[in-house]
């Protein structure tokens, strides 16, 4: 089992946005949360990818459980999030945001093997690898934005909204 979420209850303040929240996702399977605006979909993610934390439940990734672990090691552990909205670094170039998405990788080789990566899915973005990423499209800031996620070399990627706004 990749990832297994059990009874999952999460609140902002006083209000409970998740209650009892339960699913498995095994390795190489596709998932997707269906529901209404304000049903709990992105909270979902972000209490799995550690942005927020549940008052109540498990999360276990890789058999590990990472319900109270910091985002940043979820990371490391092989977990990405491509939150809603893209969230590009305006200022940043292409290249630059996509190294952003390496930061839990040392070896200078596996990043270049994953730009390469990112390059092949997305080659509109080596074309304007020196671009600032606000300048980009909604299209082109989406695909920077997965590109990101990737850069990682994620055994699970979770895309929230991946074609919003296109």
């Amino acid at each position: 089992m990749l990832l297994q979420v059990e009874n999952l209850s999460v609140f902002y303040g006083a209000i409970q946005a998740l209650k009892g929240v339960s699913f498995d996702l095994d390795q190489g399977e596709i998932v997707t949360l269906i529901g209404a605006n304000g049903a709990g979909k992105s909270t979902t993610l972000k209490t799995v990818s550690g942005m927020m934390r549940p008052k109540g439940g498990s999360i276990r990734f890789q058999g590990k459980d990472i319900t109270t672990r910091a985002p940043h090691l979820i990371v490391s552990d092989g977990l990405s999030h491509v939150p809603e909205g893209r969230r590009v670094f305006a200022n940043l170039s292409v290249h630059e945001n996509l190294l952003l998405g390496a930061f839990t990788i040392s070896d200078r080789n596996q990043i270049s093997k994953n730009l390469e990566r990112v390059f092949a899915r997305f080659p509109r973005l080596k074309e304007r690898i020196k671009q600032p990423a606000g300048t980009l499209s909604g299209g082109e800031q989406q695909m920077l934005a997965m590109g990101r996620g990737l850069m990682s070399s994620p055994k699970l990627l979770m895309l929230d909204e991946p074609s919003m706004g296109l």
